[in-house]
């Protein structure tokens, strides 16, 4: 019985509000850079579109395929995303591993959205979930700024 409440508890309703009401859901008509990402261990997928303008994001959608914190994830990097560079969602992803994998801080605003998904640094499997929609946006960000470069 404890491990239901452990899952209750992670289950927050901060987690399903935020699973709920995703921001940029959906796909961009011409983005300049896709990435689809999957977590082998769940199955949870995303596929991001996005492009940039003066090296920052102008577009951004996502397509989630994930468990409620994938989700809840996906839904803090999307209310986020528009108008940062590369540099600030390598820091927000590297900063989100390093709290789930090494008790590290909550990442720095604008992200500190991620807060909510504390909890989950007890549940390992979980992890990769989470981080889909994060890594995803670093990737096409890499990408569309290679195609902006071209």
């Amino acid at each position: 019985m404890s491990g239901d409440n452990d899952l209750i508890k992670l289950y927050s309703g901060r987690i399903l509000a935020l699973a709920a009401e995703i921001p940029h859901l959906g796909r961009l008509d011409t983005p300049m850079a896709t990435v689809k990402k999957r977590s082998p261990l769940c199955g949870s997928a995303v596929t991001i579109d996005l492009s940039i303008e003066n090296g920052k994001v102008s577009a951004f959608a996502q397509d989630v395929k994930a468990c409620a914190l994938g989700q809840a994830a996906a839904a803090v990097t999307g209310g986020a995303i528009i108008g940062r560079n590369l540099s600030e969602l390598e820091a927000a992803r590297d900063a989100l591993r390093a709290m789930l994998k090494e008790n590290g801080p909550v990442p720095d605003t604008p992200f500190e959205g991620f807060e909510v998904l504390e909890p989950a640094r007890d549940y390992k499997n979980r992890h990769a979930s989470i981080m889909l929609s994060i890594e995803a946006a670093c990737e096409a960000m890499t990408q569309a700024l290679q195609a902006d470069c071209a």
